[in-house]
């Protein structure tokens, strides 16, 4: 689907790296290639892809692709697929509709869960008040449709879908990033912001729901997944350009990124599969979920040192599109508490087998 955009939005981020600036241009790309609307149902104008169990792959393919060609790109549209998801999933049908006239409109989505105070929800029912801010919010200043998690005077969290213009009070992160330029990641300040009662998306709670508060996480994979592959091409080419393709210590570094690329695409895979299906175990979809983030975590840290140790000096200089790319993926890999997360897995396994969603 953006195959034949891939250079473009490329150069647009290392243009963005270098110089800032906002992906604005990029993000009217997806649009107008029909790649925001893909993650609606079929019987909202889209593929299905992130919302019906038949378009697993085809969404593992388009996460994959945006993170070949733009890591920070495909963080935005990840989250734009994680909140439309999400109110599919638990809103009413007029929740949906609406939501499915905002992407017809242009409108960019995004999942807002982490406070930099906690967001509270507050006042009367039928006229409630945000208080609070989200940190580390992808698209702090892009999305205009956000779904945030606040937290009630009783009760459990709730999800609340909120419509931010260019009004908002939202800034980049105080000390900014080294990767990830592109994603526009900051913090919104909600406080004073007044919803309607049908901004509140499902019943209390809903955001933690099992198995689709872990198993979320493969989309996050497949992204990754696309850095990954650029960074094999990019120190395949490299070497080859320089005369070096042919030395065995370099083949030996090609053969291992090859395989490091392979196994996280495997794992990815058989987490889509599991996520986006029907009829599998809660605890063995979040439990393969978490080994094949662990494995794309690996995996990527592995292609890193491959590429560093292979191009040398070179790798480092800002000019290289790996240098960017390396900044983009060690950033993008950082996903919260790897170590419990690989342990619970491994916890659920051991007295069990994984599941296989292509077994006969």
């Amino acid at each position: 689907m953006i195959d034949a955009a891939a250079a473009e939005l490329d150069r647009a981020a290392a243009r963005i790296d270098r110089d800032g600036g906002l992906p604005t241009a990029s993000i009217a790309r997806l649009r107008d290639l029909g790649v925001l609307a893909a993650p609606l149902p079929r019987a909202h104008g889209g593929q299905g892809l992130g919302t019906e169990p038949h378009g697993a792959l085809g969404l593992m393919a388009l996460l994959r692709s945006i993170g070949r060609a733009d890591l920070s790109l495909g963080r935005l549209f990840e989250g734009h697929v994680n909140a439309l998801r999400l109110i599919f999933r638990d809103g009413d049908a007029t929740q949906r509709q609406r939501a499915a006239g905002d992407v017809a409109g242009g409108h960019l989505f995004g999942l807002w869960v982490t406070d930099a105070e906690p967001v509270r929800l507050q006042g009367a029912p039928d006229r409630p008040t945000l208080h609070g801010e989200k940190l580390f919010a992808s698209g702090a200043s892009l999305v205009t449709r956000a779904l945030v998690t606040a937290t009630p005077e009783t009760g459990a969290p709730r999800m609340v879908l909120v419509p931010l213009d260019e009004t908002r009070a939202a800034g980049p992160m105080p000390s900014g990033l080294t990767g990830m330029r592109g994603a526009a990641t900051g913090r919104c300040d909600l406080a004073a912001c007044a919803v309607t009662r049908e901004a509140l998306i499902g019943r209390p709670g809903a955001y933690l729901l099992q198995p689709d508060f872990s198993s979320g996480a493969w989309r996050g994979s497949a992204v990754a997944l696309g850095g990954i592959d650029r960074l094999v091409d990019l120190l395949r080419a490299q070497l080859a350009a320089r005369g070096r393709d042919s030395d065995p210590h370099q083949r030996v570094r090609i053969g291992e990124a090859l395989i490091a690329r392979e196994t996280a695409s495997f794992w990815t895979r058989r987490a889509a599969l599991l996520a986006e299906g029907e009829g599998f175990a809660a605890g063995d979809v979040s439990a393969t979920v978490n080994l094949a983030r662990i494995a794309c975590e690996q995996s990527g840290l592995a292609v890193l040192a491959l590429v560093q140790r292979g191009l040398g000096l070179q790798a480092f200089v800002q000019s290289n599109p790996a240098e960017r790319v390396m900044r983009d993926l060690a950033t993008y890999l950082r996903q919260p508490a790897p170590d419990e997360t690989l342990t619970e897995a491994a916890a659920w396994f051991t007295g069990r087998d994984l599941p296989d969603p292509e077994a006969a």
